[in-house]
């Protein structure tokens, strides 16, 4: 059973996310821009897009039904555990995840099948859950 950090709340987004795969060399389209929520991932092998699902093109390569708990709060880049703690702790209640790190927080995505059980994962765990 691995450890909680204190003093860490998440909170559910509300809109259904997808996550998208498109060639490196495809350009950006510009209507990510206007997503409420979007994350871009160029390596040389590929362009992982997360967005909301009701914005993805029908042609796109996606799979849709992840939700998120974002972790509330702005977190200090030399913080160390937190997304371990989050992800162990889902891991040991058999949930997959997708971790997005930003320059502020942690977004940890899950199929919507598993948003119950992952909430009450981190809930038994003492993490805050909004």
């Amino acid at each position: 059973m691995g450890t909680q950090i204190k003093g860490v709340s998440l909170a559910v987004l509300s809109k259904r996310l997808a996550i998208c795969q498109r060639s490196p060399d495809e350009p950006i389209p510009e209507f990510i821009a206007r997503c409420p929520f979007f994350s871009i991932t160029r390596t040389d092998e590929e362009i992982s897009l997360v967005l909301p699902e009701d914005m993805v093109p029908v042609d796109w390569k996606a799979e849709k039904g992840w939700r998120c708990f974002k972790v509330l709060g702005s977190l200090n880049l030399g913080m160390t555990g937190i997304l371990a703690s989050l992800t162990s702790c889902l891991a040991d209640a058999g949930v997959s995840t997708l971790a997005i790190s930003t320059f502020n927080t942690d977004y940890l995505l899950v199929r919507e099948g598993d948003l119950d059980k992952a909430h009450r994962a981190l809930s038994a765990r003492g993490y805050e859950v909004q």
